[in-house]
């Protein structure tokens, strides 16, 4: 076998109309399809980065919360690249959203951050 990239993250979230709004209209990603399931009274939006890998974002009535601290086993965060971290930054902040301190990985020497959508998952910025 071999992998050739990722193709998909999927996110459940607990208000669907925030989260799409979020997702769009904040991040600007770009809508592929959107189905409601009515049997299943869910929402499944799939989102595109502009590499073609997608987002897919799930409504599911009365999800659990997720565990995020403490830090629980699974997926950690989602990290997004972006060209340059200060301008992506001020562009959250002009928006509403509160993004962590600039920190710079000391084994790449590249600068990140963090933030979290409407539900506290973790999503990184890191800079190419």
């Amino acid at each position: 076998m071999r992998l050739e990239r990722t193709h998909h993250a999927a996110i459940i979230c607990s208000d669907y109309t925030r989260s799409r709004r979020f997702y769009v209209e904040v991040l600007g990603l770009a809508v592929v399809r959107e189905v409601h399931r009515r049997e299943r009274d869910s929402y499944k939006l799939d989102l595109a980065l502009s590499d073609g890998t997608q987002i897919e974002l799930f409504s599911f009535p009365s999800p659990p919360p997720r565990p995020s601290y403490p830090e629980a086993c699974g997926l950690r965060h989602l990290a997004f690249e972006v060209a340059d971290l200060d301008e992506s930054v001020r562009e959250l902040g002009s928006r509403g959203v509160a993004v962590e301190p600039v920190r710079v990985d000391e084994h790449t020497g590249k600068r990140f951050t963090f933030f979290a959508d409407p539900d506290g998952l973790p999503l990184e910025l890191y800079e190419a």
